[in-house]
C-alpha cells in the first residue's frame, strides 16, 4: 500500500454541458476517514462515483492505492481500460449507497456470499464462515436466513455494509448511507461505520451527519459548486471555518 489511498489530481467531470466537478485536488491517507460535506448538487456523490469508476472522469487523474483508476497512461496519453479491468479495480473498493441494493430474492447470507464466491473465487464454506462473522459484528447473526423485505431499513443497510466488507476492500466509500433511514435507525448504521473506522478501514463518507463527521473523521472536506472550498480537521472546518461559504452552509444546518 502507498501512504495515500486516494490521490485526486485536478479531477473534472461533465455531463454534456454541465460541469459537475471543476478540478478536484484531494488526498486521503491510508487508514483515515474523510467526510465530504456540502449542499446538494455540490458534486460530492459524483466525486465518490468517480473514485471507483462508476463515473468516468472528464479530465485529471485519480489514483487509488497508487493505481490509476479507469485508465492506462501511455506516453502521456490516457486510454480507457476495459470493463473487465475496471471491474477488477472496483472489486477492491467497497461502496455503500443511499439505497441498500440488496438482492430481494436472496437471503441475507446469500447476499453477502455472492460476490466473494463469484468475483473473488472464495470457497462457499470460507465465504459463509466470513459472512456469519460479519453478521455477528453488525448485530444481525439472527437474520442470516431472512430476506431483505423482512428487515428494517437500518438492518438492510447494515447487511449492505457487511456485504461490502466481505469483499475485503482496501477502501470503503459511503454515499449518504443514512439519508434513506428513519431517524431512529440512523444510530445503528453509524455505530457499524464507527467500528470500521476504529478497525483502521480507509473510508470516504458523503454525509449530512455532522456529529458523525466530528467524532469519526480525520479530515472534513467542504464542497460547493464542484470544488473543494475548505478541508481540514473536524475542529478546523466545523468549529472554525475560514471560508464564508462554509460558514453559511454550517449555519443553515443549526
Amino acid at each position: 500500500m502507498t501512504d495515500l489511498m486516494i490521490d485526486a489530481q485536478q479531477v473534472c467531470k461533465s455531463f454534456g454541458q454541465l460541469e459537475v466537478l471543476k478540478g478536484i485536488d484531494l488526498q486521503v491517507p491510508t487508514g483515515t476517514v474523510t467526510c465530504l460535506i456540502g449542499p446538494s448538487g455540490s458534486g460530492k456523490s459524483t466525486f465518490l462515483r468517480c473514485v471507483n469508476h462508476l463515473e468516468k472522469v472528464t479530465a485529471g487523474r485519480l489514483y487509488v492505492d497508487g493505481e490509476l483508476i479507469g485508465y492506462r497512461e501511455r506516453n502521456g496519453v490516457l486510454h480507457e481500460i476495459s470493463e473487465k479491468e475496471a471491474a477488477r479495480q472496483r472489486a477492491d473498493i467497497g461502496m455503500v449507497f443511499q439505497q441498500f441494493n440488496l438482492f430481494p430474492h436472496r437471503t441475507v447470507l446469500e447476499n453477502i456470499i455472492e460476490a466473494p464466491i463469484h468475483v473473488k473465487g472464495h470457497s462457499a464454506a470460507a465465504a459463509k464462515k466470513r459472512a456469519l462473522e460479519l453478521l455477528e459484528q453488525v448485530g444481525l447473526a439472527h437474520k442470516a436466513g431472512a430476506y431483505p423485505v423482512q428487515l428494517s431499513g437500518g438492518q438492510q443497510q447494515r447487511v449492505a455494509i457487511a456485504r461490502a466488507v466481505a469483499m475485503e476492500p482496501k477502501l470503503m466509500l459511503f454515499d449518504e448511507p443514512t439519508s434513506a433511514l428513519d431517524p431512529e435507525l440512523v444510530g445503528e448504521v453509524l455505530r457499524v461505520m464507527r467500528q470500521l473506522a476504529e478497525d483502521g478501514m480507509t473510508m470516504m463518507v458523503v454525509t449530512h451527519e455532522m456529529g458523525f463527521a466530528r467524532e469519526v473523521a480525520d479530515t472534513v472536506v467542504f464542497m460547493d459548486g464542484g470544488k473543494v472550498i475548505e478541508a481540514g480537521s473536524p475542529e478546523q472546518v466545523l468549529d472554525n471555518p475560514q471560508e464564508g461559504r462554509t460558514r453559511a452552509f454550517l449555519s443553515s444546518l443549526f
